[in-house]
């Protein structure tokens, strides 16, 4: 039974003319996907008896033709012509013809999408940054207005604010991350104490590590070390999170409900960040405070109520409202560019990964950015 249908669904490859000379190729019958491997081999075979000088195909005995069909001729005469034989097909019938006219045939000879590319001179390299920069600084600048203009629309009419995410998104950024916010903190406290004490200690001024820490943490340290651990910790989550749903169209399908997917999505997380980071700032200082009062008592003779004494006697109000403000802004820009870098994601499980990375990289520089113009501008102010 199964030999009696390949008999009526097999083309048949008949072959007329002189080796080495014009060779006529009449073919008939079905060419289609499922017999697509024998009629390949069949054409292969009668193409290198005859080697032949000019090709001709003749389809006039063709009764059915798909476009696995069409693929498999147009790659027989793009064979013939890369080895010089002109090749021509003859008499084909309209409904071959379509299919035909369907298949691209440029599309034959190019190489893959993803191929091993040059890396080009330096002046190109250089060209092509230039561009990749300029093309990612409108885009982040897109994403910036319209994440301020969600923003502002959620300070006018707070009712439309998700809270029940803003809150999800507070623990996940805030309160899952005390730990190692905590333990970091209170190490680097602990090694900058011991660090100072060393050379302090010299001149009899072991009392100044207190004023010194205490400074050091709460206007630098302490916001820029929680910044850099919630990029880490919660920036990279965001982009991993949009990322994956970008790849799954669930953005899309949130544009098809009529959601805006920065407001839906992108201003819980900017929201949570913005709350919790200054948050975690205080708790990074106490705890770097902490630190260094375990030096100051075992290492320095100092007691615990001089030890604090001297920090509060070296901090004041003007010092920690300024840190808060760093903390405020470099929590939008943790939030925001790792939203922004996971609507950015096309393909699959590879752009996530790569979006990831981006956007910890990403955050960490603009932190650090901040951090600089931030000192320029306290400085000439005065704070």
């Amino acid at each position: 039974m199964k030999k009696a249908l390949r008999s009526q669904t097999a083309p048949t490859v008949r072959v007329a003319g002189e080796k080495g000379r014009e060779v006529s190729l009449f073919l008939a019958g079905r060419l289609a996907l499922e017999n697509l491997s024998f009629l390949r081999s069949q054409v292969q075979a009668r193409f290198n008896e005859m080697v032949p000088a000019r090709l001709t195909v003749d389809l006039s005995g063709v009764e059915y033709l798909d476009s696995a069909g069409a693929l498999a001729l147009l790659q027989l005469k793009n064979q013939a012509q890369s080895q010089g034989i002109p090749c021509q097909f003859v008499k084909p019938p309209d409904t071959a013809r379509g299919i035909m006219e369907l298949v691209e045939r440029q599309a034959l000879g190019t190489p893959p999408l993803i191929t091993v590319r040059d890396s080009g001179n330096p002046v190109e390299q250089l060209g092509e940054g230039a561009l990749k920069f300029c093309r990612d600084l409108m885009e982040v600048t897109t994403f910036l207005g319209a994440l301020l203009r969600g923003l502002l629309d959620a300070c006018l009419h707070p009712r439309t604010v998700r809270w029940q995410d803003v809150a999800f998104y507070m623990k996940r950024a805030g309160t899952d991350g005390l730990p190692i916010v905590g333990l970091i903190s209170f190490l680097l406290g602990l090694i900058i104490a011991f660090m100072s004490s060393l050379q302090l200690k010299q001149f009899g001024a072991n009392i100044y590590v207190a004023s010194l820490l205490a400074i050091g943490m709460v206007k630098e340290l302490g916001p820029i070390m929680t910044a850099i651990l919630v990029a880490g910790r919660s920036g990279s989550a965001f982009a991993a999170e949009i990322g994956t749903m970008k790849v799954n169209e669930e953005v899309d399908a949130l544009v098809t409900m009529g959601f805006d997917p920065i407001r839906f999505l992108a201003l819980p997380k900017v929201l949570a960040a913005m709350i919790v980071v200054p948050l975690l700032t205080l708790y990074a200082d106490l705890f770097g405070i902490m630190g260094g009062l375990v030096v100051g008592v075992m290492g320095l003779d100092l007691t615990a109520y001089t030890y604090l004494k001297e920090t509060q006697a070296s901090l004041s109000l003007m010092d920690i409202v300024p840190s808060l403000i760093k903390a405020g802004v470099f929590a939008v820009l943790i939030a925001g560019i790792g939203c922004q870098r996971g609507f950015q994601v096309r393909g699959g499980a590879e752009a996530v990964g790569t979006a990831t990375t981006s956007a910890v990289v990403a955050a960490i520089f603009l932190i650090i950015v901040a951090d600089s113009a931030f000192a320029l501008i306290f400085h000439y102010l005065g704070i």
